[in-house]
């Protein structure tokens, strides 16, 4: 990759995706909260349409808490058959632009039209044809970030959601990225924004302000990419062939726990926010991991593989009390859990075990 070469990258993101499906599909949900997901006391919101959103509610709320926000909260059950099937038509419709397409997940993906196929001469214009297609072919909105590199794109996508675009120019991307707080940077957690945050680091400017030896001793080899970005630079290039090797979702809790109830609450619902992703992208793997930070901060991983992928939420979910509920009682406070699958397996057999199955197979988890 020519270092030197200003490139022309779109970040497209779907608004509020599995939503505007189902209130598109069904004009009885049109400007009504909508929740796609699980009623139930262990059901959590896969997805919220911006109506629900206004009353707090996100991805991997607990149901029973988006009722108490919302009580006129419409929820439906999730069709990701329909979801995969629009994210292909979306991918068709890139596909006359571009043959650059980085899938993300179902609803987003980054477009390198540095040399688009429709001549097209800015980015700015593509992404308008872009979007315009997808409203009108598929009654769906889309949202996009232009600019010239991966991270800055996806910066951009978020400025002017629903149904808008941002761009970045080159000459501003190093002032954007300086007024940027650290918790906005795409791919830097709850965990590193407060390390960042305890060692005086708020923004992209006190980012910057950092040497690349001091960024390396405080965050290792991650510290070599926050000096990077904090310049405006990634030299990343959208990859069509791009392997995934693991997915994830963790939370921190508001307080350390010790109830085991609440605890177990967590891992679920981190469990059907990765199994959504699943879902999603129509990937299965063979490993299950349990993250948890202590009170202490001390971490602890339990983990357990199968030969065959992880067949179905449930047995994701089962598999997921089976590794947390082996620390029960808790010797101390949980400070965050975390869900997260690896080892994909392209073209495997799902696991025929079913969650009823799974104790009686042997499932000792295995500390690291």
């Amino acid at each position: 990759m020519d270092e030197g070469r200003i490139r022309k990258i779109i970040h497209v993101d779907m608004d509020a995706f599995y939503a505007s499906v189902e209130q598109r599909d069904d004009p009885a949900l049109r400007g009504r909260p909508v929740a796609v997901g699980f009623v139930g006391k262990r059901g959590v919101v896969a997805a919220a349409s911006y109506e629900a959103r206004a009353f707090g509610i996100r991805s991997a709320l607990p149901a029973v808490t988006a009722m108490r926000r919302c009580p006129e909260l419409v929820f439906v059950p999730p069709r990701f058959h329909v979801y995969r099937a629009v994210s292909r038509q979306l991918h068709a419709i890139f596909a006359d632009y571009t043959a650059l397409v980085e899938a993300l997940a179902l609803d987003e993906a980054y477009l390198d039209v540095t040399e688009n196929r429709q001549a097209i001469p800015t980015a700015w214009a593509t992404a308008k044809a872009i979007r315009a297609r997808i409203l009108q072919e598929k009654g769906l909105t889309a949202s996009a970030g232009v600019s010239y590199n991966k991270f800055l794109a996806k910066a951009a996508s978020g400025r002017r959601k629903p149904n808008g675009q941002f761009a970045i120019r080159p000459e501003a991307g190093e002032a954007f990225v300086e007024a940027l707080p650290v918790e906005k940077f795409h791919g830097i957690g709850p965990v590193t924004s407060r390390k960042m945050h305890a060692l005086g680091i708020r923004t992209g400017a006190d980012l910057k302000a950092r040497s690349l030896e001091d960024l390396r001793a405080c965050f290792g080899k991650s510290g070599s990419w926050y000096y990077a970005i904090a310049r405006g630079r990634d030299y990343r290039a959208v990859d069509p062939d791009r392997e995934r090797k693991s997915s994830g979702s963790e939370t921190t809790f508001a307080s350390d726990l010790v109830d085991p109830t609440a605890i177990e609450a967590g891992v679920v619902a981190m469990a059907e926010d990765v199994w959504g992703w699943c879902e999603r992208t129509g990937s299965r793997a063979r490993t299950v991991t349990v993250k948890i930070k202590w009170s202490d901060f001390q971490h602890s991983t339990r983990s357990r593989s199968f030969e065959a992928p992880v067949a179905s939420r449930d047995q994701l979910h089962a598999v997921a009390r089976s590794l947390i509920r082996s620390v029960f009682p808790p010797a101390k406070g949980v400070r965050l859990v975390g869900v997260t699958l690896s080892n994909f397996s392209a073209g495997a057999e799902p696991s025929p075990l079913g969650p009823d199955l799974l104790v009686a197979a042997g499932l000792a988890p295995v500390l690291r």
